[in-house]
């Protein structure tokens, strides 16, 4: 008689009962329906492990041939206890640089990651923002972003605002600089010894907010006047719109999570962090958007340098050419109009026309005009640019 029955332990335990009370294995065998080899290995389990031994056993091998060796998972772990923030695609590629041996596939190192509390379970947002294009960079130096990360606090009670310049092509790190607060003048300071080092982008992204931008005239600032003078065109995002800046914000996720928790206690020493995160972001981590390179083998340097001296705004030889006086304010037919402080020091065209009045220049932006009542008028939309 076969092996047939609902629980087929229950057969088993009433062969062992009769191999027990001594008929013999072979014609117990033969009854039952199974070969002798099958009998006495019931038999044999029984002997060793009881009535335990003659429950369904595990058909899972004892040995599986493709598990990963114990001694490539601690290299595993041990690499991502030293990036936090890197993923399987980095972790698999730097390792086998280092190593010059093939690691597993790039899902079983993510097993590996997830089996060992690596993974952070975050929530799926219901929606997601759709970014609009601002300008596509297809070279180093096309475009640059810049902003400020959120401030955080020092150990000893100081604020720090770290101050960011990225290239948008390559997300090679210009610049992370620890400043104690927000500063038209301190950032432009930075700015000026990012661009005698690497050279002048084409454009400059960033967000609505001081020092790059204001909501006064033209949205200028003296930060973003400078960029003017130096021919790198803005781009500002919209309000509320973060991801049209995305590969900016990603950075910064990623410089609060290994430089910023904790913080540094003082000033100083968080630079110092900072000064190393950007070696490493740049030299070391690859980035998955670059075919695993690294930010610093794909930039290079701009060709066009930084001047020793700005040069003045050329307007057209119609244009009277004005001096705006510190404050903001410019003095036309013997009358004080304001315009903006960001506009101090700098020269502005003044064009009469056909409709008698005065349309007001700086460098290819009109700001506004000026009527017969000598009043300065600025324009509605602040970033129209002249046709001269």
């Amino acid at each position: 008689m076969p092996w047939k029955a609902i629980a087929p332990v229950d057969l088993r335990i009433e062969f062992i009962q009769r191999v027990m009370q001594g008929e013999r294995v072979t014609d117990l065998s033969r009854e039952y329906g199974i070969s002798r080899k099958t009998g006495d290995k019931f038999k044999q389990r029984f002997m060793r492990f009881g009535l335990a031994g003659l429950e369904d056993q595990s058909r899972a091998p004892k040995v599986i041939g493709h598990r990963t060796p114990p001694e490539v998972v601690e290299l595993i772990l041990a690499e991502r206890k030293r990036h936090p923030t890197w993923g399987p695609k980095k972790l698999k590629d730097v390792l086998e640089q280092r190593l010059k041996r093939p690691f597993p596939a790039i899902s079983t190192v993510g097993n590996i990651l997830d089996r060992n509390g690596f993974v952070l379970r975050r929530k799926r947002p219901r929606g997601k923002a759709q970014p609009t294009s601002l300008r596509d960079a297809t070279g180093p130096n096309d475009l640059w972003c810049i902003d400020y990360k959120g401030q955080f606090r020092l150990g000893d009670r100081s604020l720090c605002y770290p101050l960011t310049i990225t290239d948008q092509f390559s997300r090679y790190i210009l610049c992370c600089e620890g400043m104690g607060s927000i500063s038209d003048e301190a950032a432009k300071e930075v700015c000026e010894d990012v661009f005698r080092r690497n050279g002048l982008p084409l454009a400059i992204r960033s967000d609505n907010g001081i020092p790059f931008s204001s909501t006064g005239l033209a949205a200028l600032t003296k930060l973003s006047a400078y960029w003017m003078r130096l021919g790198i065109a803005r781009e500002r995002i919209r309000p509320g719109h973060p991801e049209e800046n995305g590969r900016h914000e990603r950075m910064h996720r990623t410089l609060k999570f290994e430089t910023a928790r904790p913080p540094r206690e003082n000033l100083l020493q968080q630079q110092e962090c900072f000064d190393a995160f950007v070696d490493e972001f740049n030299g070391e981590r690859p980035h998955e958007a670059l075919a695993m390179k690294r930010p610093g083998d794909v930039y290079e340097v701009s060709p066009r340098p930084h001047p020793r001296k700005l040069a003045e705004p050329d307007y057209p030889e119609h244009d009277d050419v004005l001096r705006v006086y510190d404050g903001g304010s410019l003095f036309f037919q013997r009358r004080k109009l304001y315009l903006s402080a960001a506009l101090s020091g700098q020269h502005v065209g003044i064009r009469e026309e056909l409709d008698r009045r005065w349309l007001v220049t700086f460098m290819d932006v009109d700001l506004g005009h000026i009527g017969a009542d000598r009043v300065f008028v600025p324009l509605n939309d602040s970033n129209h640019l002249n046709t001269k």
